[in-house]
């Protein structure tokens, strides 16, 4: 063992001597790797980040999240993240299952910390009082609900502070546990601090402060709240599997009591065939040792290709560095023949060699941890700007730190193995005589065309996904939203701490509204109950109020809207009304809805005048809406969605809504003077209203951060592959003509012109470039389609976007091969006749 130690340390040396004696190949060696290397580990800490790594609690395995099974059925109203349960069909699973030792639920909300004035928002969760407990975390510091709580009582509420929190907003004071702490307007004792190291149940987001479900109820004007409303999706639970219990035994127990559970917490609004429905739901559960997060669900496709796209990037840099050392493996031949004559085999002439590339691998992996660490930070960067209140925590493991080491060993065996193989063919004797006719330097031209025609082949697969993900953002950004987001301002209203009576609020808004509308700053402005694009959402099923038959009816989103939405929207009003100050609860409910809608309703029938009805509005049973104005179509939540049916109704007409609502403002010039004047009408108005500022054109722009993420990274892959492989064809082709000058050099004596010459090179040129282009083709159609989701207007075998691959990277072949080709024709015959 100790004389293998011996041998393999001193190989390294020789190794590292040997670079040292090459700077320029070191360094372009080095450089090579490094991005490949470094690229692969970066988006290896962000899949790692979202997928692999366990939650800091106690045995995070036995955590499993219960979800709905396939075709699930359900309508009402979705708050917040990964929105899963109601709250009465918590009540139901805690109650029968017996799978796990406890389930705690949580939902997701912002937390307003200002008094008055432009809000300041905390991320949130509403939790069940036995949430750490399930987890099994300790507070660092004071005491948590007894997890036997009741979750309606909130005799004992107090804020579960997060401990970055507790240092950023309490200046880490201990004597801040006890204290209170104002929320939304009300004020809370701060009961209890979290570990440092506990972030939450959602691996991209660390929540700051937690109250209990029960809180949820005392900012409700009812008292009850999302408590006692079926149709409200807000929960998500959790549970802790007993020690004899897998994930798929509790998945078979959770659907033996899916129907007790479902009849149970049955909406009493549902008719009978969404009842039933609703009913054939079952339940499962699934493994989360790591959690739940809808970041993960969103990323995670895009990084695993943009994993697979690194790796091809780093295949064609090996294939680089295998090219170069066969060149090097040339200059050895005597040397190695030597070495055999003298005795040595060659298993350990391939070992050697072997080992000589271990110290430019271990260089790359160093250099390339530095780049993984800077373009991951970068990469979190890039998501939390499309995205608030993301965390993704990053850190290198010992995942990480064995995925590194992999590459680092994979990429010296890519690299290394070949050129040893192929030094140590050649027979000492042919070798010893000179080289000139040695099987090992003649053979080399064959591994050399075959590696540069992969790096050809892998770069256009590349290349080919580039262009998919470029034009497919491309069309995304050319879609028709179907309203103009440039210059406005979306304004979110809090008016739970307004010093106005819960019946008056909505009278303060809309003066609130005249007020701007005057200002000459702004345009128009109008209130709504969800902007465009802000990812929450209301819908329902409806039917044609005079259709005697109406079956499930069909599926529509709705939105409540003040006067002069459509306008502030430049949403053009295609017949009708728009909403006027007389729709309000004390007339007739009223509707406008868009084109898809009265398509689904009514066909090519005019939609207006006819009216529509769905259960449980307003507070009502089965009310009717009569439909006074049609607009044109436009998206609801993001630039991707197919065509949706709209219903929007006017938010005088809702109930419940008036503490938070959005005003969009469009703006006259700068939007700054849109927000100062909003300030300043809105401490006119009410002092106690708070409000948080964004910009509509950004929200949409964040809509399409996946898309970007792809189209850049995919594009900047793609370039590094074309670069790479044109060096690697340029190296070929320049080895050829230097390997095959004696034979030119005669071709030009005996006649041959330059135009012939230049032929001969070419056509070398054109045959490893159709072979690269033909195997490139095939695993572009074969591979594409694995990012058929993420692509939009155009298909994954798109003809013109393969015909535009091919194009570029055959005239970045030939450019590659336009040096050898001028010193090809550039060869004097007589001074080769005479060095032979």
């Amino acid at each position: 063992m100790a004389r293998w130690l011996e041998s393999l340390l001193q190989d390294l040396r020789y190794g590292a001597r040997q670079l040292a004696l090459n700077p320029a190949f070191t360094v372009v060696a080095t450089l090579s790797l490094a991005l490949g290397i470094g690229a692969n580990s970066a988006m290896f800490q962000l899949i790692n980040a979202l997928r692999f790594r366990g939650l800091p609690v106690e045995e995070p395995a036995r955590l499993a999240a219960v979800e709905w099974g396939p075709n699930f059925h359900g309508m009402g109203s979705f708050g917040g993240r990964n929105s899963r349960f109601t709250f009465a069909q918590l009540r139901q699973i805690q109650l029968r299952q017996k799978a796990f030792t406890g389930v705690m639920a949580f939902g997701t909300t912002r937390f307003n910390l200002s008094p008055s004035g432009e809000a300041r928002y905390a991320e949130g969760l509403y939790v069940t009082p036995n949430f750490l407990d399930v987890l099994g975390v300790q507070p660092t510091l004071g005491a948590w609900l007894d997890p036997r709580t009741n979750a309606e009582d909130c005799s004992q509420a107090g804020a579960l502070v997060n401990y970055q929190f507790w240092l950023r907003e309490l200046g880490g004071d201990v004597n801040a546990v006890g204290g209170e702490i104002a929320i939304d307007g009300r004020t809370f004792p701060v009961a209890a601090v979290t570990p440092p190291s506990f972030f939450g149940v959602e691996p991209a987001r660390r929540f700051d402060i937690a109250l209990p479900v029960c809180a949820q109820a005392l900012f409700a004007e009812d008292g009850r709240g999302r408590l006692a409303d079926k149709t409200f999706w807000w929960l998500t639970p959790i549970g802790r599997l007993r020690p004899d219990w897998s994930a798929e035994r509790a998945s078979a127990h959770l659907r033996d009591i899916s129907p007790a559970i479902l009849r149970e917490s049955l909406p009493e609004s549902y008719r009978p065939d969404s009842a039933e429905r609703y009913l054939a739901n079952r339940l499962r559960a699934e493994s989360a040792p790591a959690g739940v997060s809808s970041v993960r669900s969103q990323y995670e496709n895009p990084l695993w290709i943009l994993l697979a796209s690194t790796g091809l990037v780093l295949a064609i840099a090996c294939a680089n560095l295998a090219n170069l050392l066969l060149a090097r493996a040339c200059s050895r031949e005597r040397e190695i023949a030597v070495r055999t004559a003298l005795g040595a085999s060659r298993a350990r002439l391939v070992s050697q060699l072997i080992a000589e590339s271990a110290p430019l691998a271990l260089l790359g992996a160093g250099l390339g941890a530095g780049i993984a660490g800077a373009l991951s930070r970068a990469m979190v960067a890039f998501l939390q700007a499309g995205e608030a209140g993301l965390e993704i925590q990053l850190g290198v493991d010992w995942r990480v730190f064995a995925f590194t080491a992999g590459l680092a060993v994979a990429t010296c065996l890519l690299f290394g193995l070949a050129p040893a193989l192929r030094a140590t063919r050649a027979a000492p004797a042919d070798a010893m005589r000179g080289g000139r006719t040695s099987t090992a330097g003649s053979d080399q031209s064959g591994p050399r065309r075959a590696l540069a025609a992969a790096q050809i082949a892998l770069s256009l697969i590349l290349l080919v996904g580039a262009l998919l993900f470029g034009r497919s953002l491309q069309n995304l950004l050319a879609t028709d939203p179907g309203l103009d987001a440039e210059g406005v301002l979306v304004a979110a209203v809090d008016a739970r701490s307004s010093v106005a009576a819960p019946e008056r609020r909505l009278i303060a808004l809309e003066q609130l509204g005249d007020r701007l509308t005057a200002r000459p700053e702004v345009e128009s402005a109008a209130f709504a109950l969800f902007t465009p694009f802000s990812g929450s959402g209301w819908n329902e099923h409806v039917h044609a109020a005079d259709d005697p038959d109406p079956g499930e009816g069909v599926n529509v989103w709705f939105n409540g809207v003040g006067p002069g939405y459509f306008e502030a929207m430049r949403t053009p009003l295609l017949a009708g009304r728009d909403f006027q100050q007389r729709d309000d609860r004390g007339s007739p409910s009223v509707a406008i809805v868009n084109q898809r809608f009265a398509e689904r309703l009514f066909g090519s029938d005019n939609p207006i005048g006819r009216s529509f009805r769905y259960p449980g509005a307003l507070g009502e049973t089965d009310p009717v809406f009569e439909i006074v104005g049609l607009v044109k179509d436009s998206k609801y939540s993001g630039l991707r969605e197919e065509r949706r049916a709209i219903a929007y109704v006017p938010v005088a007409q809702l109930e419940g809504v008036q503490n938070e609502l959005s005003f969009v403002v469009r703006a006259r010039g700068p939007l700054q003077g849109a927000m100062e004047g909003f300030r300043s009408e809105l401490a006119q108005v009410d002092v106690g209203l708070k409000v948080e500022f964004s910009v509509l054109a950004v929200q949409v722009e964040r809509s399409v951060m996946t898309e970007r993420l792809m189209a850049g990274l995919s594009s900047g892959f793609g370039i590094l592959a074309a670069l790479l492989s044109t060096l690697g064809l340029y190296g070929v082709m320049a080895y050829m003509v230097a390997r095959r000058r004696k034979e030119i050099g005669v071709r030009m004596a005996l006649g041959a012109q330059g135009s012939a010459i230049r032929a001969l090179v070419l056509g070398e040129v054109g045959r490893l470039t159709a072979i690269g282009l033909a195997i490139g083709l095939a695993g572009s159609v074969a591979l594409s389609r694995y990012a058929e989701s993420l692509l939009f207007g155009i298909g994954p075998n798109d003809v013109s976007t393969l015909a535009a691959g091919c194009v570029l990277l055959a005239v970045t072949a030939f450019g590659a091969a336009w040096i050898p080709v001028c010193r090809a024709v550039a060869v004097d015959p007589s001074e080769v006749l005479r060095d032979d």
